[in-house]
């Protein structure tokens, strides 16, 4: 077994996608049969790794993109920090061919300025689709969307960007 205090944590962006009614976009992870991330109804935002000399906000427009098609957002805020989650210990040594003991992620709120018709869920080149679903839900309902162990991180998210839900 792999310690997980040994091994560093994946760099990675995210994007907290708003509609006009302050809505956040969120996809269902399409690959969720079968894995051991633990029980949750396995939606999330877009995010993904940054790669070798690419900026955080950079990385979280082409993750965008390649898991959503949407091209048309203007990005408003990012969090102060890095915000870090340690994988569950099962997967500790197995996921991302055990590099990594979990992420640090940097996340973005934007605003989608696009009509529904641009999100297309489809793999773009060298990119497999993420997502086999996408909704909008309220910004307070996020954490419990996720897999355990990506919620305390949501809910530092939420805090983050509550500025910007519709009240």
């Amino acid at each position: 077994m792999t310690k997980s205090s040994k091994l560093p944590f994946r760099p990675c962006a995210g994007v907290m996608l708003l509609n006009a009614e302050g809505k956040v976009f969120v996809g269902r992870r399409s690959e969720r049969k079968g894995t051991s991330e633990g029980k949750g109804q396995w939606w999330q935002m877009p995010q993904g790794g940054i790669d070798k000399g690419e900026e955080p906000e950079d990385a979280a427009r082409r993750e965008l993109w390649e898991e959503t098609g949407v091209r048309r957002a203007t990005f408003l805020a990012q969090t102060e920090d890095w915000l870090t989650y340690d994988l569950p210990d099962e997967l500790v040594g197995v996921a991302w061919k055990g590099k990594y003991r979990g992420q640090k992620q940097m996340w973005y709120a934007a605003r989608f300025e696009g009509s529904e018709s641009e999100i297309d869920l489809k793999p773009r080149p060298k990119h497999k689709a993420e997502f086999d679903a996408w909704q909008w839900v309220p910004m307070a309902a996020l954490p419990t969307l996720v897999v355990p162990f990506k919620r305390a991180v949501y809910a530092s998210v939420v805090e983050a960007f509550s500025h910007l839900a519709v009240k």
